[in-house]
């Protein structure tokens, strides 16, 4: 019998890692959940923990005096830290967003052991400090459906052979808008993503599809291709997920169900592949397939364009990108400012920028709060107009 992989999953109680423990329910003669880690929810946490035996526990942001019985209990984003070098640990999800993760990111790629990642930050941000770090092909293995789908794409394939890169984007609620509907889009209405179940963040995000561009920027770290050779299609059906072309003219495309299980489940368990056709859910028949793609206007989704912008040029731009994103999504949600305004304000933001490119992973962790307060003061003032 086979020694079982023991996993810590950070970012546990999102949806992404409630899609990771929800496969190692299902498989639990392969996967052992040793290590949970949250922000803040503290009573999420403990009742995953309780479900899937976990024997350590951490909150980044924990509300004073909290302990669980029955657990080994960490706080503070250090901790994460201790997590990914702890010797029980074998195999690191990183699920949560934001930065606060990348150090242990780093340490778990320096340790050896098998990183899954979901945060598109440590590799947007901090690629440059992250996936020098990797020491064999696969190590660190991509959870988003997009770039898992290039991946499982490009498995056996040599590097060499490879000439471009497609992501596919279902193309949010307001794919069929015109330029005038999209100036009266409400976050009520930004909210009602057509495929996927996500966090507020991410959703406006689908939206206005800055993640798509932003996925384009990862996919360029991800697979050391650039900007010109990865691009992205509206594929409203969101069952292609990725596609890989080659030298010779031939494509490979990765179909799917849109359920963020299988992504997770081809992560956690490669070189192998489970049996998620029988204990997850059923492929796609054939009469359900739909092979139908679009251009991405990018003047209908101008956040496309700006993090295609950002993303060609590199430098500050990526990390300033991902700040004033951040900055300008929250005063959208708090109806301090229009749809139409998130591309303005970021656009704003990079445009006016004289710095230096950042020359240690801190100078890009510095530049993505410094986009969010950039961005704040230009909604800010726009708000009091």
């Amino acid at each position: 019998m086979e020694k079982k992989i023991r996993l810590a999953v950070i970012g546990a109680t999102g949806s992404v890692g409630g899609a990771v423990l929800d496969v190692c329910s299902r498989f639990p003669e392969i996967f052992e959940v040793t290590a949970l880690a949250a922000r803040c929810n503290a009573k999420k946490l403990a009742e995953l923990g309780r479900r899937h035996g976990a024997k350590l526990l951490c909150l980044t942001e924990p509300c004073a005096g909290w302990q669980e019985d029955g657990f080994e209990c960490l706080t503070g984003t250090k901790a994460l830290s201790e997590i990914a070098e702890d010797d029980r640990v074998d195999h690191a999800v990183f699920a949560s967003s934001g930065v606060a993760a990348i150090p242990a990111l780093q340490k778990a790629i320096s340790r050896g052991i098998d990183v899954s990642l979901a945060n598109k930050e440590s590799v947007v941000v901090a690629g440059p400090w992250v996936m020098p770090l990797v020491k064999r092909q696969w190590q660190l293995r991509p959870v988003d459906s997009e770039h898992s789908a290039v991946w499982q794409c490009l498995r056996d394939a040599p590097k060499e052979e490879l000439s471009r890169i497609w992501l596919t984007a279902s193309g949010g609620p307001f794919r069929d808008f015109t330029c005038e509907q999209m100036k009266d889009v409400t976050p009520e209405a930004a909210l009602k993503h057509p495929i996927w179940k996500m966090g507020p963040k991410i959703t406006i995000d689908s939206a206005t599809l800055m993640n798509k561009g932003i996925e384009c920027i990862e996919a360029m770290q991800l697979f050391d291709m650039p900007a010109e050779r990865v691009g992205a299609l509206i594929h409203p059906r969101s069952q292609v997920h990725g596609m890989a072309e080659f030298v010779d003219g031939t494509l490979k495309m990765l179909v799917s169900r849109a359920d963020m299980r299988l992504p997770a489940a081809a992560a956690l368990a490669w070189p192998k592949r489970l049996a998620a056709a029988e204990k997850i859910l059923p492929p796609l028949e054939p009469s359900q397939w739909d092979l139908s793609f679009r251009e991405i206007d990018e003047k209908l989704f101008p956040c496309y364009a700006a993090a295609r912008w950002a993303g060609r040029v590199g430098g500050a731009m990526p990390p300033l990108l991902v700040g004033a994103d951040e900055s300008a999504v929250r005063h959208f949600l708090n109806h301090e400012i229009s749809f139409m305004d998130i591309a303005g304000i970021i656009n704003d933001v990079l445009e006016k920028y004289s710095g230096a490119a950042p020359k240690t992973l801190e100078d890009a962790i510095a530049l993505v709060g410094e986009g969010e307060r950039a961005a704040d003061e230009l909604c800010i003032k726009r708000r009091n107009v």
